[in-house]
Formats: C-alpha cells, structure tokens, sequence
C-alpha cells in the first residue's frame, strides 16, 4: 500500500540526509526536492539565495524549501549539521525561515542527532526517529516564537507611528510598506496583535484624541476634527457618537468618571474634593481619607492587567497615569488616557492639569493659595532660628543595604527642600548630575561621603543584616566625624509610605515632619 499525501489528515515527516554541515558544503550537488534544516554550532557560513549572500553565525538555524538557487559557500572553522527530510500530508509553506539565535536544548537536541546517526546501535532502534522528531518539534516551535516576535516589533513600530500621525492621510497601504510586508499579511497581524482593524485603530485614536482636547475646552467641530485627522465636524461628531456613545458637546459638559492609576494623581483628586470613581490608594493616603472600597483598585500600582474587568466594569471617560504606564494600548480601548510625565512636571503641575480635567481649578487656587501661606510662615520660621539654610541631602536606606539620593523631581521631601524652603543641594551630588537623573545609588556605607549642613534620611531598612550595616555605620569614626552629625543636624524620620507620596496632600504632610525635625 503507498502513501497517498491527500489522504493524511496530519503531517508525517522523515529524515533523508543528516550530515555534519562541512560535508554539506561539498556537496551541494544534493536534491532541494525537500526541505533542509541547517544548524550552526560554532563558526559562520556563507550562502547564497536569489542571488543575495548572507552568513549564518554561531547557533543560527536555517529552513529551505524549493530554493534551487541556495548555496552554501567555503568557510573556515565551521560546525554543524545539515538535515534534509520528507514530509508526507501537507505543503511547506515557506521557502526559506530563518532562527538568528536557537536554543542551548535545540543545539543539544542536533547534536546528538548527529551523534546518533554516525553511531547506530541496534538495541537502539528508533532513538534516532525519536531525536528527529524532537528536533523537528524545538525547530518549528522556536520558528514560531521567533516570527511571533518579529511581528511582534514590526506591529508595535506601526502603532508607535500611528500615535504620533494619527491626524495625517494615513492608509493600511502606507503601513504595510512601512512594515514591509503586503497588505493582506498588515491587515490579518495587525488585527491579531491589537484586536483591531487599521481603520478602527485609527479611527479610535483620532476619537481619543478628541477627548482629551474636549477635557479642557470645546471648540468648533470642524477645529476639532481638522486637529484629529477629519476633514469635517459633521463626520467626527458621527464617529465619537459610535465609539463614546454621546456627542462630542455632552462629553464636554458631563461631570466625568476619573480613573487614577497611581496613587499621587489619587491624592491630587481627593484634596480637590472628588472621590475618583476608581483609584490607587497608598497607606497613608487611607489613613488620612476613608474612602469605600468600591473606590479602591485592589493592589499596589502597576497592577492594570488583573483589574482591567474592574476597570472595565467602571465605565471611565478618562483614565489618568503616568507617562509611559503600563498596558497603555489596552486602556484605550475604554477611554482616553491622560499621561502625566513624572519627572518633566513638578506636583503642582500636575496638580493644577487635573483641577482643569475635573474643573476645579478654583478649588486648586485655594489649596495651593494655603499651602503657599504655609511655605512663607515656614520660611519666615526658619530664618529666625537657622538663618541661611545651606546644603541638605535626603537619603532612603532600603532593605538591600542600598542609599538612595533623591532629588526634586523625585520628591521624597527633597522638593520642598530644594524649591520652598531655599536649602541648597551638596557639591558632592551635582557632582553626581543628580538634577538630570532625579536620584543616584550608593552603597549603605557611602553616605559619609556625601556631606551636608544637614542630612534626612526618611527610610530605614527593616531586616537584619541592612541594620547590622547601618549600625556599624552610626559607629565608624567616619561618620562621627561628620560635620552634620556633630552639630546634631541628622533626622532619621523614617516614614517611608508618607514621603513616598509626590502630591499635595503628602506635600503637605511632610512639609510638617521636615519643620518638626529642623526647628525641634
């Protein structure tokens, strides 16, 4: 009975050739009839296909099939093997694939493939068949990885260009080309990786766009859709009704649904009087508001994709977050997502960017107009008792036996040191550019290298073998020595969770703690 390849429901293979590679290249005189698996262990090779040379280095594998123009050219040093093999049951679909970089069990696998079929032992049998099989397996699964991830990249570049120029005459055809690859394959990846076609990814963003530039004012329509891509206010108002539900005019005037996803935008709601609809709340912000805990995204920051049904659930016209948060793409999806750049703006800008998407900004005058007043009688405080401030540094010991220097943009009670209170930085952390930066790492015992008029260190490590480290520390006659710690100018507050905080309620908290250490 033969084999007849259109009755076999699955795939069937068997081995032809298996030879060690430098004997492949001698003899490529043999049959492209079938595919060809080449495997490099160590060395590189040249080949030549449609005309193009390329090299195969060090634990690269290549599949060819039907290429009648393949070569293998001399190299030097070369090892590795060359398999050719049989299919029965169905086509091969590509003709050449490429693995830049296989794995240390896909090498393991070929090489004692390659043992086994110099060395056949006949109470054996089909060890060989066996190995085959299990490198034909590892070959094509890590094929499949590796074109995973190449459309992977491809696809994330696109939609990274489209984020930028979604309000330009972009095409699916324009995409593709720059993704290099044909439309049809851009169309069906493209869906695959993002859940969209390229015409309501688009189309999404463009409606995105919108509402945000509708969270701080309403302008006309016809603006409005030239800023996001539309040529007409007519056809956007149509779009935004299908994706958001209401009119572009209701979104603007409804009271909005706000999502934080950290827990200083958190903060920054709440001392504007708005319970976020659902929010990251850090210890000492609940110690200081009780809030519901429907109210509350269960975990720390970070933690979108376990509680994006939540998220969901809550039906938000707008998310807040950091720039550069996590799961970006997704969020989307649900509404649009105001970033905030951490470093590039102070708390209180941030701060007066949200009264505005909440319309509150009479409520944010207010409550900066009393912190300020805050600030001057501090001020005014500090220079009856201190006089001229000069330099502070502020430390936080972790667990790890690590100091971490914190600047302004960073917060950690720097911010109000640095930019209310007028003390200066050290020379010896400029030296560090820790202004760019915004912190630097030290080991534990490094701090005594750093001195200031006056040093902070508001964490303390809790296990055993950092305090060890901090205790021999206070003890070296290198710290004692220090000028901040003879005239007693040393705070250890030790409140890691409240000056964590980068907002106007932690601001506010810990501009008490810094004037309770420096005036008591």
């Amino acid at each position: 009975m033969t084999i007849d390849d259109r009755l076999l429901p699955h795939t069937f293979y068997q081995p032809i050739h298996i030879m060690r590679l430098e004997e492949m290249i001698h003899h490529n005189e043999e049959s492209t009839l079938w595919p060809w698996i080449i495997i490099v262990y160590d060395g590189h090779v040249k080949y030549c296909v449609q005309g193009r040379y390329r090299e195969l280095h060090a634990r690269s594998v290549l599949l060819w099939h039907h290429a009648d123009d393949f070569q293998l050219l001399e190299t030097n040093r070369i090892a590795g093997l060359a398999l050719q093999y049989r299919p029965y049951g169905a086509k091969i679909a590509h003709d050449i694939a490429l693995i830049e970089k296989g794995s240390s069990k896909l090498m393991d696998i070929a090489m004692a493939l390659e043992k086994e079929a110099r060395v056949f032992e006949h109470n054996h049998p089909f060890r060989l068949q066996k190995l085959f099989a299990e490198l034909l397996e590892t070959v094509y699964s890590e094929l499949w990885a590796s074109k995973q991830q190449q459309e992977g990249l491809w696809v994330q570049k696109v939609v990274d260009y489209i984020s930028i120029h979604f309000h330009e005459d972009l095409t699916r055809e324009q995409m593709a080309t720059k993704a290099q690859v044909s439309p049809e394959h851009f169309s069906r990846v493209f869906r695959k990786h993002t859940g969209y076609t390229f015409s309501k990814y688009l189309t999404m963003l463009r409606i995105r766009a919108s509402q945000k530039k509708l969270l701080y004012d309403m302008p006309k329509l016809d603006d409005l859709a030239q800023n996001v891509g539309y040529r007409e206010g007519t056809y956007l108002s149509r779009k935004f009704k299908e994706l958001v539900g209401i009119s572009p005019k209701v979104y603007y005037q409804k009271p909005k649904r706000v999502i934080t996803l950290n827990t200083n935008h958190t903060a920054c709601l709440l001392a504007l009087g708005i319970i976020p609809e659902l929010g990251v709340f850090s210890p000492f912000i609940e110690n200081i508001k009780t809030v519901p805990s429907r109210h509350k995204l269960i975990g720390y920051e970070h933690n979108v994709v376990s509680n994006y049904q939540e998220i969901t659930a809550a039906c938000p016209d707008v998310i807040i977050n950091y720039s550069k948060g996590h799961d970006k793409q997704s969020l989307l999806a649900l509404a649009p997502v105001v970033e905030l750049p951490c470093q590039q703006l102070s708390w209180r800008d941030q701060f007066r960017l949200i009264s505005n998407i909440v319309n509150r900004q009479e409520r944010f005058g207010s409550w900066l107009q009393q912190y300020e007043e805050q600030i001057l009688a501090c001020n005014s405080l500090l220079d009856q008792q201190i006089g001229s401030r000069g330099t502070a540094i502020v430390w936080e010991l972790g667990n790890n036996a690590a100091a971490y220097c914190i600047d302004s943009s960073y917060g950690r009670g720097s911010h109000i040191l640095y930019e209310d209170l007028g003390f200066r930085r050290p020379d010896a952390i400029i030296a560090e550019k820790i202004e760019h930066t915004g912190f630097f790492t030290v080991e534990l015992e490094e701090i005594a290298h750093y001195p200031a008029d006056y040093i902070f260190i508001t964490a303390l490590p809790t296990n055993d073998l950092a305090k060890k480290r901090l205790i021999k520390l206070l003890h070296s006659e290198e710290w004692r020595t220090m000028e901040a710690v003879q005239k007693q100018r040393v705070y250890f507050i030790n409140q890691y969770e409240l000056f964590y905080g980068y907002d106007p309620l932690s601001t506010a908290a810990q501009l008490k703690e810094l004037m309770k250490a420096l005036t008591s």
